[in-house]
């Protein structure tokens, strides 16, 4: 039984080959190309009426993770825990845009990534896209802008953004989607409106697709390819409400493809629970780089980050808006903790009401009563202390289980879990001055003639044409 159990890991373990500093005298170069804004809404991941053949052919080159996750479901805290490793929290990073006279050095001497990378002797970049977005202050380690201003011979990190997936969002001259091909979630409005906007986004992932396309043929054309460990990741979920900014899996669940030839065997499909500071902490393994402090995340080319039993996610402030949940997640269950349940999920965020069109549209409808039961939910006054969500038969996220006497014990066990892993993070939870600021929690936020009047004004946006020039209507900007 002993010697079938060891064959089992070696079976596991015989698509990764993991080097170090110290038995390679070449290291890999290391390009990590990060998506805004972005769920798994690729082609290559099922989704309906998208086509991105490049993003496809990179993940039957090597391994697409179909369970990865981001700590916190915006950009700037997100990417202040892929940076370092470590969860926002921990680090004092919690808070979503924290103002640039707010931010702190990190704790703990702990270093950022590209710092490490620099100082165990690779040329570290930041490529067209140049967002750090880190909640704290100091040196990022980033050298240049390009991975051509190395030293000939050296190893390269080059973070490169597709900003595109951001909204706005452009159309897709080339490959303009059909909207009756795409596949709405049931908690929207299944509209002509709302699939115009579902649709919009996709074209953009298309575009951003012919852009990888771009970096890839560039490794290629530079001989770089064989010897360079390529991500292609998503900083946090997708671009819409009840998407990006909350804790439910559209908003965590970030497409996770790796490549690199000689050592992550083709045509995998890996299904273990991950974190995005995963990352960093296996391009830190791979380049030799040596944190002083023991990161949270583990490398993905081991066993330690295999076979976990749960995630963990936190939301704090996004901007001026104060809010605060926390979030447990197994591969069948959920349990999100809204720690300010008397706050509407939609209380007021000038981003999310600027920038996304259906919310327009189904504020109307809500205050209309014309919304279903399970769309008319998120549009509620106040939240639900607990969520409990059975993922696998539930995966919309939508049927309640914290109330039910069946499901009392695994809600107990998971909120212990969680409360462990808030104490490890040194989470602080919510003052009463957090509580009672920000802005405005008013719900509704507006009069359903206001909603109308933008709804209206959404309109020659939502449908304009591939090519057209149409001026944003609450953004100062064509497109």
């Amino acid at each position: 039984m002993k010697l079938i159990k060891i064959l089992h890991l070696a079976l596991i373990l015989l698509p990764f080959t993991a080097i170090s500093q110290s038995d390679s005298s070449e290291r890999p170069n290391i390009v990590w190309i990060m998506l805004e804004d972005w769920s798994p809404d690729l082609s290559c991941y099922g989704t309906k009426g998208i086509e991105t053949p490049v993003t496809d052919k990179l993940a039957s080159e090597g391994v697409r993770y179909t369970n990865a996750f981001c700590t916190s479901p915006v950009c700037s805290t997100s990417r202040s825990a892929m940076l370092t490793g470590y969860h926002q929290n921990y680090i004092g990073a919690e808070q979503h845009r924290t103002a640039k006279e707010e931010k702190k050095p990190l704790p703990f001497d702990i270093k950022p990534m590209p710092l490490l990378l620099k100082e165990a002797g690779y040329f570290t970049s930041l490529s067209i896209y140049n967002k750090t977005d880190a909640n704290f202050s100091g040196d990022l380690g980033f050298m240049g802008k390009d991975w051509k201003e190395r030293k000939k011979g050296q190893p390269f990190f080059a973070q490169i953004t597709l900003g595109g997936t951001h909204r706005a969002w452009n159309r897709d001259p080339k490959n303009p989607i059909d909207p009756s091909k795409i596949e709405l979630p049931p908690y929207y409005v299944d509209t002509p409106f709302a699939r115009r906007d579902w649709a919009n986004g996709l074209e953009q992932m298309q575009v951003c697709d012919r852009e990888i396309g771009d970096i890839l043929h560039r490794l290629d054309k530079e001989g770089l390819t064989d010897n360079t460990l390529i991500f292609l990741i998503g900083d946090n979920g997708r671009c819409h409400f009840r998407g990006k900014q909350f804790l439910y899996d559209p908003g965590l669940q970030v497409p996770l493809i790796i490549k690199w030839p000689g050592h992550v065997a083709p045509n995998q499909v890996n299904k273990d629970m991950v974190q995005t500071i995963d990352i960093t902490a296996t391009i830190l393994d791979v380049a030799g780089a040596k944190p002083e402090h023991p990161l949270q995340g583990k490398n993905l080319f081991k066993e330690e980050s295999k076979n976990r039993k749960y995630i963990f996610a936190a939301r704090g402030r996004m901007g001026g808006t104060h809010d605060a949940m926390r979030a447990i997640r197994s591969n069948k269950y959920k349990l999100i903790h809204n720690l300010m349940p008397e706050r509407a999920y939609l209380q007021y965020s000038g981003y999310k009401e600027d920038m996304y069109p259906m919310l327009a549209e189904m504020n109307v409808m809500n205050l209309e009563g014309k919304l279903n039961e399970d769309q008319a939910k998120f549009f509620a006054p106040t939240k639900p202390e607990f969520e409990l969500y059975d993922i696998v038969a539930d995966p919309y996220e939508l049927n309640n289980l914290a109330s039910a006497p069946d499901y009392g014990d695994l809600k107990d066990e998971m909120l212990e879990e969680l409360y462990v892993w808030r104490r490890s993070i040194n989470d602080k939870g919510v003052s009463q001055e957090f509580r009672k600021g920000g802005l405005s929690s008013k719900y509704p936020t507006r009069t359903l003639e206001e909603w109308k009047e933008r709804y209206e004004a959404w309109k020659p946006w939502v449908f304009r044409k591939p090519k057209e020039k149409v001026k944003h209507p609450f953004v100062k900007k064509n497109y």
